[in-house]
């Protein structure tokens, strides 16, 4: 027995194996830890690679058209993870419009910088599923104009995806006040490579956002090749307009998983107003103005 502090009280003394040189009290330890273990080791192999968020390329035609920027949807997902919460797959899924595994990315990203093959009547119909049950596009123009070839065939591709029927219309402007400017980052403008487009459209159904086009060049200020050096440059804005570029990216992968829950959060108003004094980081202040 050991003798504890206080008046005459006794604690009993650690017993050991001798045959193990365990005392009771690791014994017991590494017992309930095991137990541990057991209980949640289905739970750890339910959180894996599957769980990740990843992107899905949409490939229309033949020939590497459908991919002007190689290397933009990795590094744009290395920048998600790195500044949010989400668990990114970097390496995207290429996906057709029949594909199978076309609902198994639930963001879609379909570039190009020529006109685009249009896919058959099943592709779109398959297209038009994905977007109607929770699917979101985002198209992203290296054309590095707003009328030209790759332009005049995404409206026709959308136009027959999603026609405008009744109060559903096709494109619309999306207004700098719309969550998606907020959703984790505060901006007011889509800015990309370029600048030549002042703000995104998008089609919307029942109030979300289902395909957003944006012909600025997303993906040509994202896109870094394996030295760690950038592709393009960015004009007129430079460096700056570079980090908006993947702000905006952020932002919208955020829409796409959380849509509108920040649209009526009360901080909202609080942190726009105070917005005003905040020092400028880039958000709010058009490229090459001071």
């Amino acid at each position: 027995m050991v003798a504890s502090r206080g008046p005459r009280r006794y604690l009993p003394a650690v017993v050991r194996d001798p045959r193990s040189g365990l005392t009771r009290r690791r014994l017991l330890g590494g017992g309930i830890a095991a137990a541990v273990m057991a209980l949640t080791a289905g739970r750890a192999r339910a959180i894996g690679p599957g769980a990740k968020f990843k992107f899905g390329q949409l490939q229309l035609g033949t020939g590497n058209a459908w991919n002007p920027r190689p290397n933009a949807l990795r590094r744009i997902g290395w920048e998600i993870e790195k500044r949010t919460s989400i668990d990114v797959d970097l390496e995207p899924a290429v996906v057709s419009p029949a594909s199978d595994t076309l609902h198994e990315t639930p963001f879609l990203y379909l570039a190009g910088e020529r006109e685009l093959e249009l896919p058959s009547a099943a592709g779109i119909e398959s297209l038009r599923r994905f977007l109607t049950f929770g699917g979101f596009l985002l198209i992203d123009s290296a054309e590095g104009t707003t009328d030209g070839a790759f332009d005049g065939s995404v409206r026709k591709l959308m136009a027959a995806v999603l026609p405008p029927v009744g109060a559903q219309k096709g494109f619309e402007v999306v207004p700098s006040d719309h969550v998606v400017y907020k959703s984790f980052y505060l901006l007011d403008r889509p800015l990309g490579r370029l600048s030549i487009q002042p703000a995104m459209e998008a089609i919307v159904r029942d109030g979300r956002l289902v395909a957003v086009y944006i012909a600025n060049d997303l993906g040509g200020a994202w896109s870094r090749d394996d030295f760690g050096n950038y592709d393009f440059r960015c004009e007129p804005g430079g460096e700056r307009q570079r980090e908006l570029s993947f702000r905006l990216g952020v932002n919208l992968v955020m829409y796409a998983l959380c849509l509108d829950y920040k649209a009526d959060q009360v901080h909202v108003p609080f942190i726009m107003k105070r917005r005003r004094w905040k020092p400028d980081d880039g958000a709010l202040t058009p490229p090459g103005k001071k």
